[in-house]
């Protein structure tokens, strides 16, 4: 115990924690892996068994306890391999990482290597296997059996199970005869094994597992390690000496500082960033951009920001972890909070059915299709195939704000370096060319200079001149090193050797080798690469803080009410944004990083900042310093990074002038005897002198006790604050709010454990279903709030569009939780058409239609609509019938906007979900949609979203054809019902209108209500491209036959997929000589909610959107004079303050946002609506035999006036504005007058408001109307528009509106020439 301990004393400030060696195990033998999925059809050479930890030094730290099980399967992700001398055996480096569950990470850093194998036993099992293998294969010959096994037809056959068939052990690159010949006469790879006749080999790994992430230093260590074993010299010191130097005298080098310490043969260099600098990323970023090429990786990047699920796919464990560490390298200042396993061993294939976004990352086998790889979900999954250079994408997905001029800068960085901005570095290299690059790597470092230097190690010039003798008299070794020249590589050191001199790297600039000098330069590239990254969010983020919303007085009330809070005004950043960055920012800001990116923002007000944040804000305030950003927020123009000198030129500082050297490996006191040197075999370690450190190190004394201070000056700031137990409480929950499981857990794989991992998914699925709804719930009625007139709007369309995404998103991931079987992308689709096929079928036995799941909808109101079918199916057919439409996974997100639409989601879901024995067959037992209670939750859920109204399917899919069925619904008096004339109708919305629709005379139809009251009406089908929300309908005839005249009450108009209904109200006459002489109106529409259905949840609704004139206004409001209800001057001028305010809210909406300006204008309550109020007022309208006279008739006359005044010649003297305006209005008069429409006064007088708003000429109109004399002969002297004073008041009101471009829709200026 005391070992354990002082080997942890000063863990948290070492370099690497454990030192490890993985491997066969000679006592228990060849175990087969049964959980990395065995195919028993494979050679036994080509099968998985199981790999061991044979040794790890110390036993264990306090700080990172050592995880055996987990460590064995990310060391040997693939159990142990074997091979013969005829195969290849290229040592191979992998790196891992293991994420805990409070997020922290720890690096491992694996250099797998072949041993032979010395145990008869393994030898003799191996040939007994073969034999075995062989007799089965020569049995079976005959039938040509197929290499993966024939998949079982029961429901428990699972997608996993293939999927774990297709991806056996990576086939080793072999000869071209023992890979093509050889394997379809015996299956396996070369002539077998004999174990007489050949040596076997075996795979063992040597792993570093370090705090930090220095790949470079640890994959030199690691190299310069195997090169001792298997040199023909045994190395100037026992190895104990160096593995031991490494775990307990190498320190972690400080922040800003770099470090040298001694490997077996070379000194090794690492730098560590400073404080104020980027965070240490040490995985080649060029090579992952050389891999995958500047477009895929952007493309990637912006999966990953968007918390899709994406999938990695390499033959190659290290291009995983380089491709998955640089793209999360990439996020700062944000952090990938979510599953993230870059290389996922084959024991837990099955976690690639987890509900959640993740990134992970699995082994292909070499020739192994994509097209063969079955995975559970793909409707939300990036699919990127690092060695074919290709990358599958979502749909949908919003782009990166600037892509091209980022994927430029991108570009300029890596050409900068010689590096081809298109990558597509060639895959996986063949046995020989890996060979020569090791051997040239060899020949570059046998110098050994550093270490000659030293004078420490012993006499080293003989081993170099052996391997220059080696090297002179090997044809073989010649014809490499000649290759080795052709492409490029630079073996100066070796041709020094060959000279006699000592090379200290001429090459190499200052005195530096060159392998030092590409390190240097890949350092340089990877920090240039990840300040254009970094750049891009500080000029996007400039101004975040701005919008956090920090209500709390101290950390405990927050970390308290953190669930219910709002903590960043999402809204309010959104406005401030440029409109080219809205649909990816609008995404973003909704994701778990950005949320915890904002909570640590917040929590920094009472705790020390966390580190990428304290760098982040360092850099915006910088920016700000410097004025870099440019002055408007509003700008999309592309910003360059400003920084990339600065930062290569800190790192090339540290690397050219080393801060720190290491302690130097020196002899152990050891056992005399032990630890002896066997050529090409690993030896056995003396534990008891690696079990510990040493007691009297004073670097680690003084670094414990920096540690120890840094402890205690933050435990006071604790106890300041809030009791330390409980503040950590709340910092786990606060922490995990949201959050799901980081990684599997490696280390327990029992069913219990795999159980309690689905468990967890569940009920994160439950908990994300409850917070989508609720937010989209609150959101959607704070907005409708505002249109009544409470409080400010708080979404916007662009997040409303968001929210519903991510809804279907969700809806997604639960569907494919727990699948039997994967079939098609889109699991919900896929449930959808089972279920559908089930349906026709019972359909067809019963010659009925589809009874089970449709509820009839009652008809809406008493006006002969006939009921629309409501069925889960007969909304799959409208989907399927949308050719614009081409993907499953389209079509099932349009399914669930249609429903959303309909308020019937949850009813549907119910629906489908009834059918138990469908959902046995396609799901698993631990499937979400198998769990009762957390089903019934989930649904009771959506059922809320009924509270509210979306059109979320009208406003996306604008360009499909949909039936629409209009209704046209007369006075009841039958003799007014009837026309002789031939009517029309024009339908418009807000994306267009269906044109002129014909009707047939005499068509009425007649219906009975409940209380079988007949009524009848014309009913007219049409279907043409989306309306999208209704706004106007156009209703006229030609005025032809005797009974021309015609009462008409409404029109209703229905979108026969949606079902929505719209009410056109008229209430008066079209024909000559009755009512104002009109042939034609323009009706302006309103929302009909529909009523109540069976199902209670649709109880709830919300008002309408729009409200139009009332029948009252339209049965004419020139007889309001003459019915005692006169609205008083008050109300009159109210009601023109509130109709002009409604349209200057229109405008100041986001554009997408703005619904119909018609509706403001002519409806209830709108301009036009309020101004004829106003002209009404005081207006001598009755005259004998009860003729009504119209406000259109004291305009006429006022025309006529004007014109016969300047044919006099009485208008010369007026001053020239007044006369400009006299122009004006009488031309716009006379142009309504003459255009072919017949709309009627009330028509005409509707039109010249709009007109003159749309021109800004109402307000320059008014002072004519008031100094005609006319008006004294038509207004009562009481009169509003007699006075001057409100006159002038209503001129200052209308003027305001000048500020805004009006627009009329076509329905309305239709004729017009002016």
């Amino acid at each position: 115990m005391s070992a354990t301990m002082s080997g942890s004393g000063s863990a948290p400030c070492r370099f690497a924690h454990y030192f490890v060696i993985c491997g066969i195990d000679n006592e228990t033998g060849l175990e087969p892996d049964a959980l990395a999925g065995e195919n028993f059809d494979q050679s036994p050479l080509k099968r998985t068994f199981k790999s061991k930890v044979l040794a790890h030094y110390p036993e264990n730290i306090e700080c990172n306890p050592f995880d055996q099980d987990a460590v064995n399967m990310l060391c040997m992700p693939k159990g142990l391999s074997f091979r013969t001398q005829r195969d290849s055996r290229t040592p191979q480096f992998h790196s891992f990482l293991i994420t805990r569950e409070d997020g922290s990470r720890t690096y491992g850093f694996v250099h797998t290597f072949y041993e032979e194998v010395t145990s008869p036993q393994i030898c003799s099992a191996m040939q007994t296997l073969l034999q075995m293998h062989q007799a089965e294969h020569n049995a079976s010959a005959h039938n040509c059996p197929s290499s993966s096994s024939s998949s079982s037809s029961s429901s428990s056959s699972s997608s996993m199970d293939s999927l774990a068939s297709s991806l056996d052990e990576v086939e080793s690159p072999s000869s071209t005869s023992s890979s093509q010949g050889g394997r379809r006469s015996c299956g396996c790879s070369g002539e077998g094994y004999d174990s007489v006749r050949d040596t076997l080999y075996v795979s063992k790994a040597m792993c570093l597992i370090t705090p930090m992430p220095f790949m470079h230093a640890c994959k030199h260590f690691l190299s310069q390690v195997h090169r001792a074993v298997i040199s023909h010299q045994p190395p100037p010191l026992p190895l104990e000496s160096y593995i031991y130097n490494i775990l307990y005298e190498v320190p972690l080098p400080p922040p800003g500082r770099s470090l040298k310490f001694h490997g077996v043969y070379e000194p090794i260099l690492c730098q560590r960033p400073g404080v104020g600098e980027l965070p240490l990323a040490d995985f080649p970023l060029s090579e992952a951009f050389q891999l995958l090429g500047v477009e895929n990786l952007v493309q990637i990047f912006t999966c990953v920001l968007l918390e899709m699920q994406i999938l990695l796919y390499s033959q190659d464990y290290q291009r995983l972890m380089v491709v998955a560490e640089g793209i999360t390298t990439l996020l700062f200042p944000f952090q990938w909070q979510h599953v993230y396993v870059p290389i996922l061993p084959a024991s837990l294939l099955h976690f690639l059915d987890a509900p959640v976004p993740y990134l992970m990352g699995l082994q292909s086998k070499e020739g192994t299709d994509r097209s063969k790889l079955e995975l559970p979900q793909e409707a939300n999954l990036c699919f990127v195939d690092i060695d074919s250079h290709c990358i599958e994408l979502p749909e949908d997905f919003p782009q990166f704000p600037n892509k091209t001029e980022f994927i430029q800068e991108l570009s300029e960085v890596l050409l900068s370096f010689g590096l081809s901005p298109e990558g597509g570095s060639a895959s996986p290299e063949p046995a020989v060319s890996s060979q020569t690059s090791m051997l040239v790597k060899e020949l570059k470092s046998t110098s050994l200079s550093e270490l000659v230097d030293d004078r420490k190690n012993g006499n080293l010039g003989g081993e170099a001149l052996d391997v220059l003798e080696l090297l002179q008299v090997n044809p073989t070794l010649e014809r490499l090193q000649a290759l080795a020249k052709r492409t490029g590589v630079k073996v100066a050191r070796l041709e020094a050797l060959a000279a006699g001199q000592k090379a200290v790297g001429e090459e190499g600039v200052g005195g530096r080798s060159p392998a030092e000098e590409e390190e240097l330069r890949n350092a340089k590239l990877n920090v240039q690469l990840r300040e254009v990254f970094a750049a891009r969010f500080a000029t996007m983020f400039a101004d975040y803080e701005s919008f956090v919303i920090q209500n709390s007085p101290d950390l405990e009330s927050w970390l308290t009410n953190r669930e219910q809070m709002h903590n960043f005004d999402k809204a309010s950043f959104l406005s401030d944004q440029p409109e080219p960055y809205l649909p990816f920012l609008s995404h973003f800001i909704e994701t778990q990083m950005f949320a915890t990116f904002i909570d640590n923002k917040i929590m920094s007000q009472w705790e020390e900042k966390e580190p990428l944040l304290r760098v982040f804000d360092g850099r915006i305030e910088k920016a700000r310093l410097y004025n870099v950003r440019a002055p408007s927020l509003r700008s999309s123009v592309y910003q360059k990074c400003t920084f990339l000198k600065e930062s290569a030129q800190a790192i090339e500082q540290r690397l050219r002038k080393i801060d720190h050297t290491a302690i130097h490996p020196h002899l152990l006191d050891m056992k005399i005897g032990q630890g002896k040197y066997q050529h090409g075999f690993f030896p056995k370690l003396q534990a008891d002198v690696l079990a510990s450190g040493p007691t009297n190190n004073k670097w680690s004394n003084r670094t414990c006790s920096t540690q120890r201070r840094v402890d205690r000056h933050r435990q006071q700031n604790d106890h300041l604050v809030l009791d330390n137990d409980l503040k950590e409480k709340y910092m786990q929950e606060a922490r995990n709010l949201g959050k799901n499981l980081r990684q599997p857990k490696l280390s327990d794989l029992s069913p219990a454990v795999i159980a309690q991992t689905n468990w967890k998914f569940v009920e994160g699925l439950l908990k994300e279903c409850k917070m989508k709804t609720k937010r989209m719930l609150v959101e959607k009625m704070g907005r409708e709030a505002v249109e009544l007139g409470h409080g400010e709007a708080n979404i916007t369309g662009l997040e409303e569009n968001t929210l519903i995404a991510s809804l279907c998103d969700l809806l997604e991931r639960i569907w494919s939780h727990g699948l039997q079987v994967k079939q098609g992308k889109s699991a919900l689709w896929s449930h959808l058409l089972h279920y559908q096929t089930r349906e026709e079928k019972n359909e067809q036995l019963l010659e009925s239609p589809v009874s089970n799941g449709q509820e009839k909808r009652k008809p809406e109101s008493s006006v002969g609509l006939p009921a629309l079918r409501v069925s889960v199916i007969q909304d799959m057919r409208h989907i399927q019938s949308m050719g614009e439409i081409k993907t499953d996974v389209g079509r099932a997100r349009a399914w669930i906007r249609l429903s959303l639409e309909k308020k019937l989601l949850s009813q549907h879901l119910k629906q489908l979900l009834s059918n138990q024995a469908l959902t046995k067959k396609l799901y698993k037992r631990y499937a979400f949609l198998r769990c009762e209670e957390e089903k019934e939750q989930f649904l009771f859920h959506l059922l809320s979203l009924n509270a509210v109204d979306y059109f979320c399917f009208t406003s996306v899919f604008t360009t499909i054809m949909i039936p629409y069925r209009a209704v046209i619904i007369p006075i009841k008096k039958l003799s007014n019902a009837m026309t002789t004339s031939n009517p029309w109708l024009c339908v418009s919305g807000e994306l267009g209108d269906s044109g002129i629709l014909q009707i047939t005379k005499n068509i009425l139809e007649m219906t009975f209500d409940s209380a079988f009251r007949p009524h009848t009406h014309i009913s007219i089908a049409f279907k043409c491209q989306n309306l999208g929300k209704l706004t106007t309908v156009q209703l006229g005839h030609d005025n032809s036959g005797l009974l021309a005249k015609w009462l008409v009450d409404c029109v209703m108009v229905r979108n026969e997929i949606t079902g929505h209904m719209y009410k056109f109200p008229c209430g008066r006459w079209l024909g000559k000589g009755v009512d104002d002489g009109s042939l034609e109106r323009v009706l302006i529409g309103e929302f009909v909610v529909p009523c109540n259905d069976d199902d209670g949840g649709r109880g709830s609704k919300t008002p309408p959107l729009q409200r139009s004139p009332s029948q009252i206004r339209r049965i004419s409001i020139t007889s309001l004079t003459g019915r005692g209800n006169k609205p008083t001057t008050v109300q009159i001028q109210e009601s023109i303050g509130e109709a002009v305010n409604s349209i200057i809210k229109h405008f100041h909406k986001p554009e997408k946002e703005r619904g119909s300006l018609t509706v403001l204008l002519c409806g209830e309550g709108g301009l036009v609506w309020a101004l004829e109020q106003f002209f009404h007022h005081g207006f001598r309208s009755a005259r004998i035999f009860q003729k009504n006279v119209f406000v259109w008739d004291f305009y006429e006359r006022t025309v006529a006036f004007m014109e016969n005044a300047d044919q006099i010649g009485d208008l010369q003297e007026t001053p020239e504005p007044l006369g400009l305006n006299c122009e004006s209005f009488c031309r716009y008069v006379n142009a309504i007058n003459n255009m072919p429409r017949n709309i009627g006064k009330d028509g005409k007088f509707q039109l010249l408001v709009c007109l003159g708003a749309r021109d800004r000429l109402l307000p320059q109109w008014l002072p004519l109307l008031t100094e005609c004399p006319i008006i004294t002969r038509m207004y009562e002297e009481n009169a509003l528009l007699r006075d001057k004073l409100t006159v002038s008041s209503l001129i200052a009101v209308l003027e305001t509106l000048h500020d805004f471009p009006i627009t009329l829709e076509s329905s309305l200026t239709k004729s017009v020439e002016l």
